[in-house]
């Protein structure tokens, strides 16, 4: 064990200054975040990696990060925290990063093969900002030596992880997404929030909408005819793969869908769907809804509605803009290192 010798002001103040470096970051550097990013996954298109900066930027100001800190204390005392994070969405591994580094713990970083550059660039600048830090963090290829563990993976994956790092304190994450739940009464506007949260990041988030739970007789007209300024997803050539296989799947084997030339519904009880393809499945009613919602708790990250009596669910368009308090699998990672001093 180790005392750490950074206070918890010196601590925030870096990271409010990283948010500002981020924001001030010049067009250019970004094209080039990006272009580097893309050479190792190639889903981290510019857009992609402009919004994830921008969503790392929201979680960096100054009155929701101390507001969010306010409700914990940590100790003087340091645990190697090992964090294996996961690589579908760029620099998807930063909340982790950022709430082991504030706790006061060390931070061993294992990266993503899928997700290498942005992590490091970030780092950097928080390197430069902060030098303090660097006895806090190190990107390692092993975590044998971790007191404790915060994972996030494939359901196959976290079995794995549960295996191997049992025996210390650890956050095992699995396989999440996301639903939207709609009432009909919807306006062009809602739908067009609600593709925000389908498409952004080409829906390969555990935050993405890939499930519509839709009231009996459904018209999907108005949704797919709103959903036209997406379309450019088109222009991807994964995307387009992954939209032509999945179209000719269906296809063959006959089964009945919608299809607006760059998204495909079908019905179907499963939560996940491929890339390109979003499943619906009809309620009766309220309470029907409910136990559906309720049935598949564990697996689902958020619920984004218009219906504001739906517990815990999010606004259209809000799906890919959380909180910083707002945490993975609702497991509360900052009461978890806070329990380790």
């Amino acid at each position: 064990m180790e005392l750490n010798t950074m206070i918890l002001e010196e601590r925030i103040n870096a990271f409010i200054a990283l948010g500002k470096k981020l924001a001030e970051l010049p067009a250019e550097q970004k094209q080039a975040w990006a272009s580097q990013a893309r050479s190792g996954n190639n889903w981290f298109t510019e857009e992609s990696v402009e919004m994830a900066i921008r969503g790392i930027i929201d979680y960096l100001q100054e009155d929701a990060l101390r507001k969010w800190l306010a409700d914990y204390s940590f100790g003087d005392i340091q645990k190697r925290v090992g964090v294996v994070m996961a690589g579908n969405i760029p620099a998807v591994g930063f909340h982790d990063f950022m709430s082991v580094l504030l706790s006061g713990h060390i931070l061993y970083a294992k990266l993503s093969s899928q997700d290498e550059i942005l992590p490091k660039k970030i780092a950097a600048l928080l390197l430069d900002i902060e030098p303090g830090f660097a006895s806090q963090l190190q990107f390692m290829e092993r975590l044998n030596k971790a007191q404790a563990i915060i994972a996030t993976g494939s359901d196959n994956s976290a079995r794995y992880f549960k295996y191997y790092f049992g025996k210390v304190p650890n956050i095992i994450r699995q396989n999440r997404t996301s639903c939207a739940v709609l009432s009909g009464e919807e306006n062009t506007q809602d739908f067009v929030k609600l593709g925000e949260d389908i498409f952004h990041y080409f829906g390969l988030g555990c935050r993405n909408v890939s499930k519509l739970y839709v009231p009996q007789d459904y018209d999907f007209t108005p949704l797919l005819d709103a959903l036209a300024p997406f379309k450019n997803v088109m222009n991807h050539n994964k995307y387009v793969n992954n939209y032509d296989y999945n179209k000719s799947i269906l296809l063959v084997n006959q089964v009945p869908h919608y299809d607006n030339g760059f998204l495909l519904l079908t019905e179907n009880t499963s939560l996940v769907s491929p890339v390109s393809v979003v499943y619906y499945e009809y309620y009766t009613n309220a309470q029907d809804l409910a136990f559906q919602l309720e049935l598949h708790r564990s697996k689902i990250q958020c619920v984004v509605t218009g219906n504001e009596n739906i517990p815990g669910s999010i606004p259209f368009g809000q799906a890919q803009h959380p909180q910083v308090w707002d945490y993975a699998d609702g497991v509360d990672t900052m009461q978890f290192l806070q329990s380790l001093s």
